[in-house]
């Protein structure tokens, strides 16, 4: 979830209880790389590549976390991040969404945004929907409550004050809400959801801004079994129309979802491949999978 969002829901929060008035919130429209404008909504992907990074590095206190990194996502696709510990998934994925800068290379969104240029809340208005291991909903909200709050709408106060969800709207929380297997919980407040249905209704909330890429950290750390499964459903079933890019240390998740699987180490890309060719690697199975 986007600091932007989590700061108009705590706003939200407030108004359901007393209708207390909210910040106006920000929103991106500086100039692409080369001079093109960044339109809401329309991503380059002419060369069939939604995610560019090349060469890129980043260090804290001497210490390298991304050492040139390079890797591509392509529209519509899946693609599965593990690593070790440390291996720079988490700082990879904060590179891609603003949170760090690094010190040398290139991201791009697309062909011609260049994201280096931008803040953490425009990234996340471009199309870029992120989802942190720990679920964040507002627990004091329904599930309706919570998905419609993260609608793509005007957020000033008035409009906030006088806002009505149109029929579209309303088709579109009902689909989300088919999609997160949440449909039977719409009225339930949050906070009385399980773990793996927050999870799920985070993910809601990222879809109902429309992402083009969805960056998920972890996102069956903590679940069942059962709800594993359906948390692996609704990702193949998001595969093609979003990009996804999915960090997980669970093995027989990955084998549920995979195609194609990046292994970071120390920064930078260990292997590339399908599961079982990363799994039958030397190197893979020395630092991170074990014998």
């Amino acid at each position: 979830m986007t600091p932007e969002l989590m700061e108009e829901g705590a706003r939200r929060v407030s108004a359901y209880a007393a209708l207390a008035a909210r910040d106006k919130t920000e929103s991106g429209g500086r100039a692409a790389a080369g001079g093109r404008p960044v339109v809401p909504g329309e991503v380059d992907v002419a060369h069939g590549r939604i995610l560019y990074l090349d060469d890129v590095s980043v260090s804290f206190d001497g210490f390298r976390a991304i050492n040139k990194l390079s890797l591509d996502i392509a529209p519509g696709e899946l693609r599965c991040i593990i690593g070790p510990n440390g291996a720079g998934k988490t700082t990879m994925m904060d590179i891609i969404t603003g949170k760090t800068r690094p010190d040398a290379g290139s991201v791009f969104f697309g062909s011609t945004i260049d994201l280096l240029r931008y803040k953490e809340a425009e990234i996340a208005g471009m199309g870029i929907g992120r989802k942190f291991q720990k679920p964040t909903v507002f627990e004091q909200l329904t599930v309706f409550e919570n998905l419609e709050l993260a609608l793509k709408t005007d957020k000033r106060v008035p409009a906030s004050v006088f806002f009505q969800a149109s029929s579209e709207d309303r088709d579109r929380l009902a689909q989300v809400l088919r999609t997160i297997h949440l449909a039977d919980s719409v009225n339930r407040q949050a906070g009385n959801l399980s773990h793996g249905q927050k999870q799920w209704l985070e993910i809601g909330m990222l879809l109902m801004q429309d992402p083009k890429l969805l960056l998920l950290d972890e996102p069956v750390a903590g679940m069942t079994d059962e709800e594993t499964e359906r948390t692996a459903e609704l990702f193949l079933s998001l595969k093609g129309k979003h990009s996804l890019m999915v960090v997980e240390h669970d093995m027989s998740f990955i084998q549920a979802i995979s195609e194609k699987v990046t292994v970071l180490h120390e920064g930078s890309v260990l292997a590339e491949g399908t599961l079982q060719q990363v799994q039958g690697d030397e190197r893979v199975i020395e630092v991170y999978l074990g014998r």
